[in-house]
């Protein structure tokens, strides 16, 4: 009778789970939290049942709920493999949901490309006298100073360029059961994350135009900074993937996870290389440059 009931297939069937609900829950109040943020800084009230809801403490609210639902999640998807339950068919299907995850992201920066190259390739389109306004019929606009590519944004790609280096070796290490291989290599690409991230902040505090100035400004921030955003993203990926490993996690065989990381943190090295061919060389072509920093 006991075998009647035995597991007799490669997939998992996870229990009844919490986490969707209240990740969803999380996300609804993060919506709401938004607008009412957006309502406070512009000295604005949303009322919704006799209450102001105008108070940037409502989308703080929803962003823990929803950090503690993936915390919460992402922990009992890493017990269930240490469980056995990730068996090859279940990790296939990881990977599928991870390699879609990836796609989705990048829809999501076709669409701040197709934003940027629509404002600067028709610049100067008579029939949109609006865009006419803001650009002066030239890209970059006229009388804009814009960043040196050859300065802070080239010292950039080589950093991420390294960090792709070192992401490799420490999958490389892992795959030879490495250990202090695996541990040097994440280490390094996580402070390369870091660098990154900073020499990006140091260059955003001095940057020649701002977000408002023009719509230069605007789809410039906009795809530069959700990138910035990508890769402290894809740094903490990586930083819970060491803390991993220093706890044992991982083995050459079972060890999506940090495969997941690895790829995206690829992913976030190949949109870099985009943003710097097209938003910082191809756009900077003709205009007078600024160095983030000089005065």
């Amino acid at each position: 009778m006991a075998d009647a009931h035995g597991k007799h297939h490669d997939y998992h069937i996870i229990d009844p789970s919490p986490w969707p609900a209240l990740g969803s829950l999380g996300a609804l109040v993060m919506a709401i939290g938004g607008v009412a943020w957006m309502q406070y800084l512009k000295g604005g009230a949303l009322p919704l049942f006799g209450l102001n809801l105008s108070t940037p403490w409502i989308f703080f609210i929803g962003l823990a709920i929803v950090l503690y639902t993936m915390f919460a999640w992402w922990s009992d998807t890493i017990k269930e493999a240490h469980e056995g339950h990730h068996t090859q068919v279940v990790s296939l299907h990881l990977r599928y949901g991870m390699i879609m995850f990836i796609a989705s992201e990048v829809m999501f920066f076709v669409a701040w490309f197709w934003a940027f190259f629509d404002a600067s390739l028709y610049a100067g389109e008579a029939l949109q006298e609006a865009r006419v306004a803001f650009t002066g019929g030239v890209w970059p606009p006229k009388g804009l100073a814009v960043l040196d590519p050859m300065h802070l944004p080239l010292y950039n790609t080589v950093i991420l360029l390294l960090s792709g280096t070192t992401v490799t070796w420490a999958h490389h290490a892992l795959l030879h059961d490495d250990r202090k291989g695996l541990i040097a290599g994440l280490t390094l690409t996580v402070a390369l994350g870091l660098l990154f991230t900073g020499v990006q902040a140091y260059e955003y505090v001095h940057a020649p135009f701002a977000f408002k100035d023009s719509i230069y400004g605007a789809t410039f921030f906009m795809a530069t900074g959700f990138h910035g955003f990508h890769v402290i993203i894809g740094t903490i990926f990586l930083l819970v993937n060491l803390f991993r490993v220093l706890a044992g996690h991982f083995t050459p065989k079972q060890h999506f996870g940090f495969e997941a990381a690895a790829w995206y943190w690829h992913f976030v090295d190949v949109v870099w290389l985009f943003l710097f061919s097209s938003v910082y060389i191809w756009a900077s072509w003709g205009a007078p440059i600024a160095h983030a920093g000089a005065h």
